[in-house]
C-alpha cells in the first residue's frame, strides 16, 4: 500500500478556503440554517452587477435558492433567480470573503483578495472605469482605562461579555 507523504507545514500546499467553505456550507445545511456567502466582485466574478454594492455582493447558496450548485476548489458555480430571471453565477473561491448562517451570523471571514492575487483585477485597475477595491482590516483596540487604574490602583479584570460565542454580523 503506497501513500503520499503529507505536505509539510512550510510548503505552500493548496488553499484551505474551498474546504472551509464546503465544511461551513454543510454545517449550515445540517443544522437547518441558510448559508450565505459574501463575495468581493471584480471582472473575474460572474454575478448580476445590478445587485453589487461597494464591490461586494451577498449570495444565498442554500440548496433551496440554487440549482446545480458546485462548490469546487477553484470556483463556486450555480444557477439562481434574481428578480424572476435565472442567472448563471460563477465566483472564484479566492473572492469569497465570508460564509455564514443567515439566522445567527455564525461563520468565517476570509481576507479580501488584492490586485496581485486576483489576476485580471490588476489589468482592470489601469482602466478608468475599474472599480476601486475596498480592503477590510481588523485590528485590536484597547478599552478605555477605568479611573482607578489610571490613578495607579489595581482594578478587577473586566467581565467577559454575556451572550456566548462571538458571531459574524452581516453589514449592508
Amino acid at each position: 500500500m503506497s501513500s503520499t507523504p503529507p505536505i509539510s507545514p512550510a510548503g505552500s500546499g493548496t488553499s484551505t478556503r474551498p474546504y472551509l467553505i464546503r465544511a461551513l456550507h454543510d454545517w449550515c445545511t445540517d443544522n437547518g440554517f441558510t448559508p450565505y456567502v459574501a463575495v468581493f466582485v471584480d471582472a473575474s466574478v460572474q454575478v448580476p452587477t445590478e445587485y453589487v454594492k461597494n464591490n461586494e455582493i451577498v449570495l444565498n447558496v442554500g440548496f433551496e435558492a440554487t440549482s446545480s450548485l458546485k462548490l469546487g476548489n477553484e470556483f463556486i458555480e450555480f444557477k439562481a433567480r434574481f428578480g424572476g430571471t435565472s442567472r448563471e453565477i460563477v465566483v472564484p473561491v479566492d473572492h469569497v470573503i465570508a460564509i455564514y448562517a443567515r439566522e445567527n451570523g455564525q461563520g468565517m471571514a476570509f481576507p479580501v483578495p488584492n490586485e496581485a492575487s486576483s489576476g485580471s483585477a490588476a489589468a482592470d485597475a489601469a482602466s478608468p472605469e475599474a472599480p476601486v477595491a475596498r480592503a477590510t482590516h481588523l485590528s485590536l483596540t484597547e478599552a478605555p482605562r477605568p479611573d482607578a487604574e489610571a490613578a495607579g490602583e489595581p482594578s478587577e479584570p473586566p467581565e467577559p461579555p454575556a451572550g456566548g460565542r462571538p458571531s459574524l454580523k452581516r453589514v449592508k
